[in-house]
């Protein structure tokens, strides 16, 4: 039997505009499996986004709650769910928040810095992790000197090179072409499988369905239906 790494219940999210009380999410509820790929699809304001914020505690939630590796997020203090957050999860947002003056070894090395490792062992960490995405080449380069894809790949590296148990990607694949598409989605797809790490993946990408294990489908704020994906065999 799988073990679960996350569950939210009952996740509520109000927030105020104009004096009117705007509810974004309604009671979504989920669990997400150690193991598994995981991808939360849906139409755009549907609640996707800010479901993930709350998930990985960036957000606190009007009601509900979510806890992670058995730890509920309501319990940390503000600065324990920011440790929590740099020391078991992996972020992968649509803004990439590089840093401009440092290289991309260094950009990636931070969260490894962050933890107390000297910085020439980061480095060296760092640039392991690059290679998995096919950019060890730019180690040395800085952000501005990057496609827009390229960034994209080096926040993924960021994301994973302190080996979190969770990680969370908002969008991953767009501002991807096909081929690197694949390669980002492949990297994550191994990292899944092992049974004390899961991925979930927020996207409107229909090419890249077929890498989930478990597909959740928003709409409203809520849960509407969740899926297995059929995994065909090769010869």
């Amino acid at each position: 039997m799988m073990s679960i790494a996350l569950s939210s219940y009952n996740i509520v999210k109000d927030f105020s505009s104009n004096g009117n009380l705007l509810r974004v999410l309604n009671g979504a509820s989920l669990n997400i499996f150690f193991g598994e790929l995981t991808m939360l699809i849906g139409p755009s304001g549907c609640g996707k986004t800010t479901l993930l914020s709350i998930l990985t505690g960036i957000l606190r939630p009007t009601q509900g709650k979510v806890i992670i590796n058995n730890i509920d997020l309501d319990t940390l203090t503000d600065k324990q769910n920011v440790i929590f957050r740099r020391t078991h999860l992996g972020l992968v947002f649509q803004q990439f928040n590089l840093l401009s003056h440092l290289t991309v070894a260094e950009n990636v090395a931070l969260p490894l810095l962050a933890s107390g490792i000297v910085f020439n062992d980061a480095v060296v960490k760092a640039k392991i992790t690059l290679s998995r995405f096919g950019m060890s080449s730019h180690a040395n380069k800085k952000p501005n000197q990057l496609s827009g894809g390229q960034q994209q790949r080096v926040a993924f590296a960021r994301a994973l090179v302190h080996d979190p148990k969770v990680i969370f990607c908002d969008e991953p694949t767009s501002a991807l072409d096909a081929q690197s598409g694949y390669q980002v989605m492949e990297a994550l797809q191994e990292i899944a499988v092992k049974p004390d790490c899961a991925v979930i993946v927020v996207t409107h990408d229909n090419r890249i369905y077929s890498f989930a294990d478990r597909i959740i489908h928003m709409n409203d704020g809520i849960i509407v239906k969740e899926e297995l994906v059929e995994k065909g065999n090769e010869n």
